[in-house]
């Protein structure tokens, strides 16, 4: 992943266009505006759109990639919207981000590789404070023929880094389930989020 995984994300947050938009994704901007202000970390985190939305709204903001391409996008439309976020770029073990310090964790088509996803979820586990929330959305197993109709829709084309349900239930078991479902939408995020996807959209509360 460091390696081969980092390159292909280099290529494409290397685009003078932002790959997904400036906009944050309308579910976790709903989500974001239910809850209280508080610490927040974004994983996968790309260019920036979604923590930077986050940290205006009062967040303090940290973030991860393993793309130093998406960190610097993320920094220059941070400065653009004087907004202020801990961006680190690495695997997420060697991070040094400390146990129980953030109030939600955000996970937003951060479709880590199947090896490593289940050991990710852990740590992002042991991040997370007693009572704090995951917010996820991202392409479920069923996404591949929405894909296969209208490529513009992106998403990965490999079935074992798309998400099911019960991956979810395994991965984070023993939370207070808010709201987990899988749901055809809209997408219409920059140039590689155009068109209709299958979705699960997951909200959970530690223990």
């Amino acid at each position: 992943m460091a390696n081969a995984g980092a390159k292909k994300w280099d290529d494409r947050y290397r685009e003078k266009e932002y790959a997904y938009g400036i906009k944050p994704n309308v579910f976790l901007k709903n989500q974001l505006e239910k809850l209280e202000t508080g610490t927040i970390l974004f994983g996968a985190e790309g260019e920036g759109r979604n923590a930077i939305y986050a940290q205006k709204l009062g967040y303090a903001v940290s973030a991860f990639d393993i793309s130093i391409e998406a960190k610097n996008k993320a920094l220059k439309l941070a400065t653009q919207n004087d907004a202020t976020i801990d961006y680190k770029v690495g695997e997420l073990p060697n991070l040094d981000f400390k146990t129980e310090s953030f109030d939600a964790v955000a996970l937003i088509y951060a479709h880590f590789p199947p090896d490593i996803r289940k050991e990710y979820h852990k740590i992002l586990h042991t991040l997370l404070k007693p009572g704090g929330r995951i917010i996820f959305e991202a392409f479920s197993k069923n996404h591949l023929k929405y894909k296969a109709e209208n490529p513009s829709v992106g998403g990965p084309g490999n079935e074992a880094v798309l998400f099911s349900i019960d991956e979810l239930k395994r991965d984070f078991k023993n939370y207070k389930v808010i709201q987990l479902e899988e749901k055809i939408i809209e997408l219409n995020e920059g140039i590689y989020h155009n068109g209709k996807g299958s979705v699960i959209r997951f909200v959970a509360q530690k223990q």
